[in-house]
């Protein structure tokens, strides 16, 4: 859970971060880009729902009609789109790739540790085995000293 929280707080924070630079390039670049296909501002492109529109040109507001300005929302979408990018190219997807591998080396940290142990099982086993080999030898379970049998086990 704490992960997924520094991740979206990493997210949040560089999205922030970004928010200027990327408003720059699609206002400076990508809005006169396109643009050329029509007025020189995405702003500029809208249509008019109700009626003829008629804009004040000094306050740039309506006063007849009702305009959507979809010029702004695709500016906007330009906009998200491209933070978006940046912060997962550049964030989400390397913090994921190092995650991935600090997984993987636990994984075979635990691995070595199962070898290690199923190893000092069979280790123990044959100890056992040749206690037991050695207990028969002098004489049954009883055979042997009080400490070399270790007090009725």
């Amino acid at each position: 859970m704490r992960g997924n929280v520094v991740d979206l707080a990493v997210a949040v924070v560089i999205g922030a971060a970004f928010t200027n630079i990327v408003n720059a390039v699609v206002q400076g670049v990508i809005n006169p880009l396109v643009g050329a296909f029509g007025t020189k501002d995405l702003d500029h492109y809208k249509s008019c729902l109700k009626g003829p529109c008629v804009f004040d040109d000094k306050t740039g507001t309506v006063t007849e009609g009702v305009p959507i300005m979809w010029g702004t929302v695709l500016s906007a979408t330009l906009s998200f789109l491209i933070t978006a990018a940046v912060v997962y190219f550049l964030m989400v997807l390397p913090m994921s790739k190092y995650l991935a591998r600090v997984a993987a080396r636990r994984r075979e940290r635990e691995g070595t540790q199962e070898v290690l142990e199923v190893s000092e099982l069979e280790v123990l086993k044959e100890i056992r085995d040749l206690l037991s080999e050695r207990r028969a030898a002098e004489g049954g379970p009883g055979g042997g000293t009080a400490g070399e049998t270790g007090g009725g086990i």
